[in-house]
Formats: structure tokens, sequence, C-alpha cells
């Protein structure tokens, strides 16, 4: 029997992830990075517990679980410290079956990297969609082209990013992803002296996280409402962060003392403008930011892209029908994920409030929904569920589970 091959292109967390998964399924992967390394734009990476799961069919899960941080407990507040709500992984087990985890990207490519047989992943490979090929038995293969190079393969995933070639090779008049309204910006630094609760903190007109990673260091992220486009005056995004955030609560003020001026990512946020026609076209399927990207309001673009890719490898057998494997890869996925960037959407929209009175309904707000007066009931054991409520906005999208495996 003939190999059946599958090129990747793009070496991000959804495109490893697929090639991992078709890997398993029987399928000779070949992921082409633009990038000289794998190394990803990012800090940090919150795994929910329906990412969970799917890495968990590829045999990955407890690997990935042993390099992250579990938030064991967790706050909302205001810019002064006062806190709006609360939630622990009590909360979340209750609720979707497992907790939510924090990794480096860099840990978690590196680990998905190792999975893959030796000189799966070709570097500083930018790759062009020649055709997209024919998904009939005995069809025409899809091309791809690195260079002079040019090559054919059975299946082709575009895993290429927010601003995909391969999506505007396949829909050349779909929109393309729009300005979210706010900027956000990265890093990574050690841990300050003065212990402190996981938490996001929202104030006028942005917010800021921090969340502790497995090896002593702290994963902060921020947002502002800004225009789009924009840099600091001078080129130092921690100075931009000093001024905005510099008065905040503990930890904040620490860590932006210990932050790296270099080491500071800055990146507008776009989402999806409209629903794509489909998530496939001919032997060419999409996944994560290059179909549907979100907000990271939600914490879900990168479980979304991990969901995408473990269900296009199922559908996907190496010897099926390949057309109907991906028109059932599109029904289930699309809709999905369409609603969970709507749903990001809206959050992020309370995010940019600035006014006084707007945030302050969005304060009181908050603390009535996490804690109604008078909200008592309990569970077996006399556990409060009003940490519960605080992981609505998770509702049927953290307790997904994968297709069981045929």
């Amino acid at each position: 029997m003939s190999e059946h091959t599958a090129i990747v292109i793009g070496g991000g967390i959804g495109g490893l992830t697929a090639a991992v998964a078709l890997h398993r399924r029987g399928w000779a992967v070949t992921v082409l990075e633009r990038a000289a390394a794998l190394e990803p734009v990012g800090a940090g990476i919150g795994l929910a517990p329906n990412a969970q799961r799917a890495l968990d069919t590829l045999g990955a899960g407890d690997a990935v679980r042993a390099i992250a941080a579990g938030q064991t407990v967790g706050a909302l507040r205001l810019p002064s410290g006062r806190r709006l709500a609360r939630t622990d992984s009590a909360a979340a087990v209750r609720r979707f079956g497992g907790p939510v985890v924090v990794a480096h990207r860099a840990d978690f490519v590196a680990l998905l990297a190792a999975r893959l047989p030796a000189g799966a992943v070709r570097t500083g490979a930018a790759a062009t969609l020649v055709d997209e090929g024919d998904p009939a038995p005995g069809g025409r293969p899809a091309r791809v082209r690195i260079g002079a190079e040019e090559c054919a393969a059975d299946l082709v995933v575009g895993a290429d990013g927010i601003h995909s070639a391969v999506r505007r090779a396949l829909f050349p008049g779909h929109p393309e992803p729009r300005y979210a309204g706010f900027t956000a910006w990265r890093f990574v630094v050690p841990a300050p002296d003065a212990p402190f609760t996981p938490h996001e903190t929202w104030g006028p007109g942005g917010l800021w996280g921090s969340q502790p990673l497995h090896d002593g260091r702290v994963y902060a992220y921020a947002t502002a409402a800004l225009p789009p486009g924009g840099r600091a005056a001078d080129g130092d995004e921690r100075a931009e962060l000093l001024r905005r955030f510099g008065d905040w609560h503990h930890p904040v003020p620490a860590l932006l003392a210990a932050a790296d001026p270099a080491a500071v990512l800055r990146n507008d946020v776009r989402t999806a403008a409209a629903p794509p026609p489909a998530f496939h076209q001919g032997r060419v399927a999409l996944l994560g930011d290059a179909v549907h990207p979100m907000t990271p309001n939600l914490g879900q673009g990168g479980c979304q892209a991990i969901e995408d890719a473990v269900v296009l490898a199922h559908e996907a057998a190496p010897d099926g029908d390949l057309g109907a494997a991906l028109a059932l890869y599109t029904r289930q996925r699309l809709p999905r994920t369409m609603e969970v960037v709507r749903r990001a959407q809206r959050i992020g929209r309370l995010t940019t409030w600035r006014a006084r009175p707007a945030c302050a309904l969005r304060a009181a707000l908050m603390a009535a929904t996490a804690f109604p007066q008078g909200l008592r009931r309990l569970r077996p054991g006399g556990t409060p569920t009003a940490p519960d409520l605080a992981l609505r906005s998770l509702d049927g999208i953290a307790d997904w589970r994968p297709p069981a495996a045929t």
C-alpha cells in the first residue's frame, strides 16, 4: 500500500498538534515552518479541560500537565486590589471535569515537536499553496511550493496563523480578520518575593493578568483599548506598561520592575470578521487562527486549535474518503468555533469600557453574578457553589470531549 502524505503549513501549537495527531493516525507528515526555528510568539498558554482531553487522545495530556501549573485558586480584581470574584480548581473540576493549567508556550511546542519523527519539521521553509487538489478517490494531490521546490501531498493543513496565506488562497474574497479594539502585551519574569493569588484585574479600558508557571516564573499579560498599529513612542513597551499599570495592586509593580524591556511582546488583537465558507476546500483543511482567530478573553485560541487538530485527524483516515472526512470536519468545527469567537468578542468588548460609571456598573454586575446576595446553595459536604458561577463563561466550551477513537 502506498504511503499517504500530509503537509502541515505552520509550526505553532495548532500545526504541531495536527502533525502529531495525523502521524498517530498513520499519515506520513511534514511540518513546514517559515521561521528559522520553532520559537513561538507568546509567553504562556492556558489549557482548559477541553484542550487537555484532546491532548489525552494523543497520549500527551499527562506530559503537558507535568510542565504546567494548575490554578488552585484565582481572583477577579479591581486595580485597587478589591476582589470581585474568586474561583478554585475544585470548582473547575466540578463544572468541567478538570482544572485549567498554564504552560510556557516554548515548553509546549518542544514537547509536541519531540513526538514527531526525526526530520518531520522543516524550519526556514516558507510554503505557498499552488493547487488545492481534488479529494475524490484517485483525484490529483494538493501541491505546495517551498522556494524553487514543489511538493505534492494527499492532505495539506493550513495552520499558518491569523494572516494565513493558505486561507487567502482558498477563499480570496473572504474578509480579513478585523481589529478587536485593543492591543495586548505579554512577558515572563521570575516570581516576586511576596506571594500573590493568580488574578485577572479589570480597570478602565484594559486589564492585567498574572499567572504562575510551574518553574517559579510568572506569565503576565495586559490589554488596553487603543488604536491599531500603535507602539510605545521610544520603543520601550515596558515603560508603556508602567505608565498604564504601574500603580495597580501587587504584584503588578513588582512584575513590571523585573521585566526585560526587550522581552515584552506587543500585538494588536484581531478576530474573525465573518464565518468562513468552510474549514476546507479540495484536499486542504484550515485550523486554528488561520480560520477562526479570536480574542484571548476566554483563553480558548490555542485550545480550539488543539480541538481542531484532534477532530481533523480523527475524521481523516489515510485510506478513507478524504472529501467526506473534510466535509465532516467542517460541519463539526465551524459552528462550534464561531460560537467561541462570538462569546470571546462579547467579553473583549467589556474590557474596553473606560467611563467611570460604566466601569462601576461592570464591577457591580461581576460581583453580583459571582456572589448573588443570599445564594447559599450547598453541594453534598457543604461546599458553596458560588465559585462555580465565575466559570459560567466556559459552559459548553471547557466541558467538550473529543470524538471517541475508532
